[in-house]
């Protein structure tokens, strides 16, 4: 294979930080090169240098042997290159067609929108990913592994040569995972040439021809995939080994703290009926409790009635220290002493215009108060708390927030309901985007927390992270509860099975 892409002394510098310094390597045409590293090691801005979101920039791109600058994201579409980003670029209140064609509308020969002919194509596109999507469905109402998709099929619309995927299957469950999978491999027997960046190393070491490492925004080496093992890749993203996460035992549960009982969610106009169906169990103090279950078993939803932000009201009841509560709003929740950390961090968890500071304090403004003026100082002393506590890497809490890679950023949002001292926290996939020593230092807070009496609820897509943290885990399939396991009996395949059952009943 001869060089498609020559990333030649590539520097960008942000205010306070450098995000990449100095880095030089090749991509050959036809391979799919992975790009790893840990949070803020520059990987994505990198890649939306590539692809013409960021323009301003120190060093020289090569294309077809030829050095090239875009100017924007159309100028990189025009040469071949697209991409998917980690946080989804859509307008939520279009229809999915709407969104993949967006900006290059199809038009009749009268110059009117051809909303057939790209509701067509686009039908044909989510076909090709497997994807029941329809295209006249507003992406508002999709789920975010089904956005993901829509993303996807965006991308692919253009019939790109180059293909950038930033963490690609972060918000997909196992089975579409898979289908994502199929997707990459028709690609590649057609020679599309394929960045692709993950945290995830069963991930790179199936679908990668080469690896490339970045660590604090500089190259540290790039290897071929059968010269090189996850263990000396990850040594080589952190600097440093990462140790197996053991957790221990001994962790004992209190009293119980949440009980659910027959709680059933309607979903009205739906073919099922029913999103959650006579859902019951019991969350008790210093006991970590997992949900798994395929992409539409209910998990967020779950989380979403404990919450008070279900899109209708539930049925059946919920107790909260013994005494019945009906959450309207998620404000009472919170008062009550329930905090939720969101699946989707850019949509409901981020203050955009804000800075990290703001962010982390935003739901706890009244402990900073004094005669309901906010003392700055009080505030600050919080944040850095917090970006001390959870290794926030910022250049300060003054920085926007959007300036922070994906992994802290989700860090500010979970010190943000830490603040509040909960009683409860729902965390919704929380390691989601997030790299293996983050993800490592969450664990270990998770169960610090919990051995200091909290109670969490956790979802993930991930098996083998419920598997390291939960003390129990349930199990749903299409809004029915179908397994429930202790930690020393689960099983990846027994989750799987219980998974899949189809409204089956727990075993």
């Amino acid at each position: 294979m001869s060089t498609l892409i020559a990333i030649q002394h590539v520097t960008k510098r942000f205010p306070g930080v450098v995000a990449l310094d100095d880095v030089s390597f090749d991509v050959d045409g036809g391979e799919l090169h992975a790009i790893v590293g840990e949070n803020g090691a520059g990987k994505s801005t990198l890649m939306k240098i590539l692809a013409g979101v960021i323009p301003d920039f120190e060093g020289q791109l090569v294309l077809r042997g030829q050095p090239v600058r875009f100017a924007g994201t159309r100028d990189a579409e025009e040469e071949g290159i697209s991409i998917i980003h980690q946080e989804l670029n859509l307008v939520e209140d279009l229809s999915s067609s709407a969104n993949i064609f967006l900006g290059r509308e199809k038009r009749t020969r009268l110059g009117f929108l051809d909303d057939r002919a790209m509701e067509r194509a686009a039908g044909t596109l989510l076909a090709d990913l497997e994807c029941e999507v329809h295209p006249r469905q507003l992406v508002r109402e999709l789920r975010v592994g089904d956005q993901q998709l829509v993303e996807i099929a965006k991308a692919l619309s253009l019939e790109t040569e180059i293909l950038i995927m930033d963490e690609p299957t972060s918000a997909l469950t196992e089975s579409e995972v898979a289908r994502l999978f199929r997707v990459i491999a028709r690609l590649r027997q057609r020679g599309v040439t394929i960045l692709y960046i993950s945290h995830k190393m069963d991930e790179v070491f199936r679908l990668a021809d080469r690896i490339t490492v970045l660590r604090d925004g500089k190259l540290v080496r790039t290897l071929p995939r059968t010269a090189t093992t996850p263990r000396e890749v990850t040594h080589l993203m952190v600097g440093r080994e990462i140790e197996s996460v053991h957790l221990g035992q001994g962790r004992q549960a209190g009293d119980v703290v949440v009980e659910v009982q027959s709680l059933s969610l309607p979903w009205t106009g739906h073919a099922r009926a029913w999103r959650l169906r006579d859902i019951s169990f019991q969350l008790r103090r210093g006991e970590i409790v997992g949900i798994a279950g395929l992409m539409g078993a209910g998990r967020t939803e779950l989380l979403e009635c404990l919450f008070g932000s279900s899109p209708e009201p539930p049925r059946g009841r919920i107790l909260l220290d013994g005494r019945p509560v009906s959450f309207r709003h998620p404000a009472e929740a919170l008062a009550a002493g329930i905090g939720l950390v969101t699946e989707d961090r850019k949509r409901l968890g981020l203050f955009a215009q804000m800075t990290v500071g703001e962010n982390i304090t935003m739901c706890t403004l009244r402990q900073a108060s004094r005669g309901g003026l906010i003392n700055r100082r009080s505030e600050n002393r919080m944040a850095d708390g917090v970006v001390s506590q959870l290794s926030v890497r910022t250049a300060g809490i003054g920085t926007a927030i959007t300036s922070l890679s994906g992994g802290n950023q989700q860090k500010t949002i979970i010190g943000r309901w830490l603040l509040t001292k909960p009683k409860v926290l729902l965390l919704d996939d929380p390691t989601r985007g997030v790299d293996v020593g983050a993800k490592a230092e969450l664990y270990r807070l998770m169960d610090r927390l919990c051995r200091e009496g909290l109670g969490i609820l956790v979802t993930s897509s991930e098996l083998p992270e419920l598997l390291t943290v939960c003390d129990r885990i349930l199990v749903l399939c299409e809004g029915r509860l179908t397994g429930e396991f202790l930690r020393a009996e689960a099983t990846e395949q027994g989750i799987m099975e219980a998974a899949t059952m189809r409204g089956g009943s727990a075993a």
